[in-house]
């Protein structure tokens, strides 16, 4: 069952890898939206455009690279709102604010909660291009993390209930004999689970375990 995940979590990532990337545009100007479009498809991108946050937001999104391109002073959501809306479901989508007049407070805000990049228009073409460049490697990258660490939980979802305990228990640094204390079971015991333990995460050593523990937490996995 493990190798199948592992195999299928694979295919996942191959089938995301060779996705031509996909650049989404939010704008309520028509000629905005055409225009860029453009740009991004010369660039051999994708585009899919949106008149307002509302039509973009109840778009399912591709999985992907993917980055979006967003009007900050759309009528119907403000720009923050929409970054905030995708900060938690979709962080690996990088947005790059787009606005038709200065705003450094709103710019420190954006850049602050994540954004790639803030442009005043008009902006140079080339301008956009490097900053979609960017976004779209970013959200490689994140997306390419997040499939890895999908294959962990997997692992992780595999291992008993004493399994984790003794995981929990290593990762802290402790000794067999102390594993087996905590416990109340034997030494040669904590050395079974510890053994399956780490043929069922597929480590070696206690360092690279503590590296897969770190992995998990951050993506808020109970390892105990």
């Amino acid at each position: 069952m493990l190798a199948a995940t592992s195999v299928d979590r694979g295919v996942k990532l191959h089938s995301m890898a060779v996705a031509r990337p996909l650049v989404y545009i939010v704008d309520d100007d028509v000629s905005v939206r055409e225009s860029i479009a453009g740009l991004v498809e010369e660039a051999g991108w994708r585009s899919e455009t949106f008149p307002s946050a509302r039509e973009f937001l109840e778009r399912t999104r591709a999985r992907c690279p993917s980055c979006l391109i967003l009007d900050i002073g759309l009528p119907d959501l403000n720009g923050l709102e929409v970054q905030q809306r995708l900060s938690r479901a979709h962080a690996e989508m990088p947005i790059i604010f787009i606005t038709g007049r200065g705003d450094i407070p709103t710019t420190v805000r954006a850049m602050k909660a994540g954004a790639a990049e803030f442009l005043t228009k008009p902006f140079e073409p080339e301008t956009l291009t490097r900053a979609i460049e960017f976004s779209l490697k970013r959200s490689r990258a994140l997306l390419e993390e997040k499939a890895a660490v999908q294959v962990l939980c997997d692992r992780h979802e595999t291992l008993s209930r004493r399994e984790r305990e003794v995981m929990a228990l290593v990762i802290r640094g402790q000794l067999n004999k102390q594993i087996g204390a905590a416990l109340g079971i034997s030494e040669i015991t904590v050395k079974a689970h510890r053994g399956r333990m780490m043929r069922k995460m597929k480590v070696r050593s206690v360092p690279e375990l503590v590296g897969i523990a770190v992995r998990l937490g951050h993506a808020g996995v109970n390892k105990s």
